[in-house]
């Protein structure tokens, strides 16, 4: 096995690609998740806005989505993708399953962060007249952020995974590289090459979410 031949400018181009999905995907599934995740924690049993049927519904929508393998929602949502971005290749062509595939999943871990703050807290603010808005932002979320941030990482190194798969169908990134090179011209240092770079990646993420949740637990 020999590394001469592997084009570099291709692996570089790759990586660029997959760390653009990553940052995209991530960002939106934040800004779905994390609202959803709220709402879950607020409308749950023995919450201050307890909805039993409306926390049942939405529950059951959202573990619809995460039960649908990522692989099949990405052939799913192509009609969908194309409407959103005008395309379901590339970068811009596998966001929005990305989001689809992972907001459901950290709104999930967003609730149970959220369910591992003292309640003793949430009773104090309330005996203070606080707002549920003022609860939620100047209580539960900060209290909670050490376990917002391990959720953020855990969703991103699942969004690392599934910016690999989306190769299968022509979504860019080191997934790709991988399946057109290292699979199907059977270049084994090129899909030995993406592997390194993908346990890097992942290495690096898991790395740095452990350092902020340690520094702000001690805070």
């Amino acid at each position: 096995m020999s590394f001469d031949a592997i084009d570099w400018g291709d692996i570089g181009i790759a990586a660029i690609d997959t760390l653009s999905m990553l940052g995209g995907a991530l960002g939106f599934t934040i800004l779905f998740g994390l609202p959803l995740g709220i709402l879950l924690f607020l409308t749950g049993r023995q919450q201050m806005l307890q909805q039993p049927v409306f926390y049942g519904i939405l529950s059951f929508v959202l573990n619809i989505l995460r039960s649908v393998p990522f692989i099949i929602l990405l052939i799913m949502l192509m009609p969908v993708t194309v409407l959103l971005t005008g395309t379901s290749l590339g970068v811009r062509g596998v966001i929005p399953p990305l989001v689809f595939g992972t907001a459901p999943f950290f709104a999930r871990l967003v609730e149970a962060a959220l369910r591992e703050v003292d309640r003793g807290i949430i009773e104090a603010s309330q005996a203070m007249g606080g707002s549920t808005f003022q609860i939620v932002f100047r209580a539960l979320l900060p209290e909670a952020l050490p376990g917002l941030i391990a959720a953020v990482t855990v969703t991103s190194i699942v969004l690392v995974d599934y910016t690999a798969m989306s190769g299968a169908i022509g979504g860019g990134g080191i997934g790709d590289l991988a399946i057109r090179y290292g699979y199907q011209r059977f270049q084994t240092e090129v899909m030995v090459v993406t592997v390194v770079i993908l346990i890097l990646l992942v290495q690096l993420l898991q790395a740095s979410g452990n350092r902020l949740v340690a520094h702000f637990s001690r805070k």
